[in-house]
This record gives structure tokens, sequence and C-alpha cells, in this order.
């Protein structure tokens, strides 16, 4: 979203309103864009005729040349913190540079909930903050302290996408697997561990690995199995009996049919170089 992108600021704003201070506006336009990130009340934004609810934690957009009004409750206390800007993006192609202005909106919705809104706020008061003192470079500083801010908000976007959500589903289910190789594992457990449905669960697990749950799981105790026979001269039992395998004749046909050789076999490559 902020690649390419030169930003110029025309002003911050940010602060608490008291009950009654505020009072809904009409529908105007701005020539130019303004994000603007809730930190207290509720109210709603209507942009393009529709409504949107929005509360604490939530960032709002506008685009340049798109009627909207705000609003917000009366008797419940308001938090906004506000930046206006505009943005050319530049490039530098075949030794020339190309500008041009950027005027069509950011890829933001109007109203949207955030999964870290602690960063979000905490590097938008930065902003502002620096605005307001007016400090030496304070202009260049806003302008880098905004990129920042489009790239944290961009990271919210990406964290909250089913496909992000997913990985990080499967993430902690194979670091549940690592910890517990010497357990048993089920679908069903690992699904209300991740809390998703067992189906969606294993689908999204096949897509991730190109194995199901109890294939991978199974591989990562054979992988275990491969660092602990050289190691101290274990016996195949008592690493069969490490890694919660029944007995250890299933778990040498488990292990030959996964590496290609027995147990006993691979011990001797690694050890005796045989």
């Amino acid at each position: 979203m902020v690649n390419d992108l030169f930003f110029h600021i025309h002003y911050c704003n940010g602060g608490k309103r008291e009950p009654g201070e505020f009072r809904p506006t009409m529908m105007k336009m701005l020539s130019h864009h303004e994000l603007l990130l809730v930190t207290a009340g509720t109210g709603s934004i209507t942009v393009r005729g529709k409504r949107h609810p929005f509360q604490s934690g939530m960032l709002l957009y506008i685009a340049p040349n798109v009627p909207h009004a705000l609003e917000m409750r009366a008797d419940a206390p308001a938090g906004l913190l506000t930046v206006h800007f505009s943005c050319a993006r530049v490039r530098l192609s075949d030794g020339k540079w190309d500008v041009r202005d950027e005027a069509r909106a950011l890829p933001l919705s109007p109203a949207r909930a955030l999964s870290d809104a602690r960063g979000v706020e905490e590097l938008f008061k930065k902003l502002v903050d620096g605005w307001y003192a007016k400090l030496p470079r304070y202009e260049f500083e806003a302008k880098t302290q905004l990129q920042q801010l489009l790239i944290k908000i961009t990271q919210n976007e990406t964290e909250e996408s089913p496909n992000y959500a997913a990985a990080r589903k499967v993430e902690k289910v194979i670091a549940f697997m690592l910890e517990n190789l010497g357990g048993k594992v089920t679908l069903d457990g690992l699904s209300r561990l991740v809390q998703l449905s067992p189906a969606y669960l294993s689908r999204v697990f096949r897509k991730a690995t190109g194995c199901t749950v109890i294939e991978y799981f199974t591989k990562l105790k054979i992988d275990k199995a491969k660092e602990l026979l050289p190691e101290g001269g274990k016996k195949v039992r008592e690493v069969s009996q490490l890694l919660g395998f029944a007995d250890e004749f299933y778990f040498s046909r488990t292990f030959k049919r996964l590496v290609g050789v027995s147990p006993s076999e691979f011990y001797s490559r690694i050890v005796h170089e045989v």
C-alpha cells in the first residue's frame, strides 16, 4: 500500500472530547485522505450513503472526494486521533522520475476493527504528538511516522485475512505436536486446541503440510527417533517408549516405512558407517 508513495501531511488532530462537545456533521467532502483512530466513545460514519457503526479501537478512513458524515453520541466522551494527508506515487524508470498525483482511494475500509489496536494507537499518538510539538524536522519525521503507521495498518489487514489466520492455527498445532512427541494426539483434541472444526482443521493442515494431522505427527516422531537412536546407545525399545509408540515392533515397521531402513540398520549406518 505504501510502495513508491510520497506523503504530504496537511495537519493532525488528537484528544478527547467532553460530552456534548461533538455534534453530528453535515455531509461533506475532502480533497485529500483522512485516517481516524477511535480511542474512546462510539458513533458512526456514513460514506457514500452507507452507515458504518464504530467504537473504540476501530480505524476509519475517508478517501478524497468521497461524501461522508461523522456522528458520535453526545452523551459519551469521544476520542479521535486524525491525520489529513495527500500523496503522490514516485517512480524512477529508465533514468527518469515519474511523479503522479495519487488521489485515488487507498485499499482501506471506511470502518474496521484492528487486531492490534494498541500498536496502531502508539504509532498514531507518536505522529500526532510530534506534529503538535513542532520540533526541528518535525514535518520530515511526521512523513516517516505516517509511512510506519500505514505499514502497521497493512500488517493488521494481513493478520486478519483467513489464510493468515489458518496458517497461524497450523503453526500452533505443530508447536503442540513438537512439545508432546512422547504422547498421542487426536484430530478432535487439536481442533479444540485451535478452536476450529475437525473437518476445517484437517483441510487447512493438509493444504499447508501435504499430510494429514496424524501422518505429520508420526513423521515428527520418526524424525526425533533419528536423533535419539545414535545418542547414548539407546535401544530401539527405549526410543519407541520415549516417543509413545504402543510397542517396538510397530515403531520399527513405521520407521522402516518412512525412512527406508529399520531402526537397527539406521543406527549401524550412522554410528558404524556400515
